[in-house]
């Protein structure tokens, strides 16, 4: 689902410069295509994940019970993905509208039915992990049905399936779906070689992994700003007020990022407690916590600079700059890692070299400033760049 954010991204980047041109039935247009082209990939991604459950788990490094539960279970949560990532399509849609309450209260309502029906169906009526896997799916299909509806209602004068309209999205999608399948193929290769140091090892790593993604989601916020913002104003001409809020955004990022640092320094003997009273655990998350701390900052940056290049859209070069960082940086450290028996310090000094590596390359796209491309089409023409 993850690797599906292309649904979100593209279409925010999309619908901001249509805004911000004022070609508002051009982006109700949109709306609908993004609805069907996400409902075609939920359904096509759903048979996948049940058809090949089992030897992706294999492929994982899963074994015996474990690998048998977590196929049962992605076999499970598979119904809910089309109405997932047409709850993806929506977000991206009305982020691009400037519309960020409604998605807001959607997700807020959704989560909050997921946890009642977790308590319920798990402790309540004892179905175990079938009753957390059902209990999502059915959280999905609201959450799903809500976008739906909104998407659906935006003013357009065609709500049929057009291959163009899809393809405007697939356009920059396909470019981020690299982007994002690059760097979520890094944090599987990441607990993939994790998994093959033993059990301690694989909890603490996804311990570490499980609170970057909280924290990559707070942050997101700000590169969330930067899609929409930046997107909006190169859509109404406006390259300097693009910069000038980039900038900012930057700037914010940083702040959030180191303060995310020291925090979990001071916390490093709480945190991992909060999630496991295992000692052989707890002892190899201290040995990667040091390293987990250290990331924040420049994956703030990271993170902020994503948003501005999505939201100018310029995802072909993110795309070939997280590959570069991906293949060509981490994949080896990685893979060392495991023939060299460095352990967990090993895979986590690559995740960092990995940021160092994206944030050196994303730096210096925004500095070139070739990112600025005015007007509501910035993908069919990048001949208007703007040079610093």
């Amino acid at each position: 689902m993850a690797l599906c954010n292309f649904l979100t991204y593209a279409t925010t980047a999309h619908v901001a410069r249509m805004h911000g041109a004022g070609r508002e039935a051009d982006a109700g247009e949109l709306a609908a295509q993004a609805l069907w082209l996400s409902l075609a990939i939920g359904c096509g991604l759903a048979a996948l994940c049940a058809a090949f459950a089992a030897p992706l788990m294999t492929l994982l490094g899963g074994s015996g019970h474990v690998a048998d539960l977590a196929a049962r279970y992605l076999r499970l949560s598979a119904l809910g993905l089309p109405c997932a990532l047409i709850a993806l399509a929506g977000q991206g849609w009305l982020r691009g509208m400037s519309r960020l309450r409604e998605p807001l209260v959607i997700l807020l309502a959704a989560n909050a039915v997921n946890v009642v029906l977790e308590l319920v169906l798990v402790y309540g009526l004892d179905t175990g992990l079938d009753g957390s896997a059902l209990g999502t799916v059915a959280a999905q299909l609201g959450m799903g049905a809500a976008f739906a509806a909104l998407l659906l209602r935006a003013p357009a004068a065609s709500r049929r399936v057009s291959w163009n309209g899809m393809r405007a999205l697939l356009t920059i999608g396909g470019a981020i779906l690299i982007r994002t399948g690059a760097l979520l193929g890094s944090f599987t290769v990441a607990s993939a070689v994790c998994a093959r140091f033993g059990s301690p090892s694989l909890g603490a790593h996804q311990i570490a992994f499980q609170l970057f993604v909280f924290l990559a989601l707070v942050l997101d916020a700000i590169a969330i700003a930067g899609q929409v913002i930046v997107g909006r104003m190169l859509g109404a001409s406006d390259g300097e007020g693009a910069r000038a809020a980039a900038r900012r955004m930057i700037g914010w990022s940083l702040v959030v990022g180191l303060a995310f640092g020291a925090v979990l320094l001071a916390l490093h003997d709480v945190l991992p407690r909060a999630f496991t009273g295992d000692e052989r655990v707890i002892d190899k998350a201290q040995v990667l916590w040091p390293l987990f701390a250290l990331m924040q900052p420049a994956g703030a940056v990271v993170f902020a600079l994503d948003g501005i290049l999505i939201g100018a859209g310029d995802a072909r070069y993110l795309a070939a700059a997280m590959v570069f960082a991906g293949v060509v940086v981490f994949i080896p450290i990685s893979l060392a890692s495991l023939h060299f028996d460095w352990g967990l310090a090993g895979v986590w000094w690559g995740l960092n070299a990995l940021m160092a590596a994206r944030l050196a390359t994303l730096g210096a796209r925004f500095a070139s400033g070739r990112w600025v491309v005015l007007g509501a089409e910035p993908l069919q023409s990048r001949s208007k760049a703007i040079e610093p």
